[in-house]
């Protein structure tokens, strides 16, 4: 599914492929997103994206690389295994949330 066949599917992506509505966001979406990305998510993956999911909701900032690797407790390394080239603004793209401040 591309980014065009999400937005038929009522889903608002905005110019770079994020989410406009992060409310929008499920699982399946999720797994398209990033496939389109050429990730192929594993548990790993989903206990990063939930927590950037969670964190965005209770602070209301999308959670940048430090703090994915210092809150969210998943060492930068595996995050760029698990996330490749710009691993932060990948999870916040499947997360469903918008591109994180900082990234180019």
């Amino acid at each position: 599914m591309s980014a065009n066949e999400l937005t038929q599917i009522s889903v608002e992506l905005d110019a770079d492929g994020f989410l406009v509505n992060p409310d929008d966001w499920n699982r399946d979406i999720a797994i398209q997103l990033a496939a389109e990305l050429g990730i192929e998510l594993t548990d790993r993956h989903w206990q990063v994206i939930d927590f950037c999911r969670k964190d965005f909701k209770e602070t209301g900032s999308v959670p940048t690389l430090r703090r994915i690797t210092k809150v969210g407790g998943v060492p930068t390394k595996e995050l760029y295994k698990l996330f490749p080239k710009g691993p932060a603004k990948k999870v916040a793209k499947v997360a469903g949330l918008s591109k994180p401040t900082g990234c180019i």
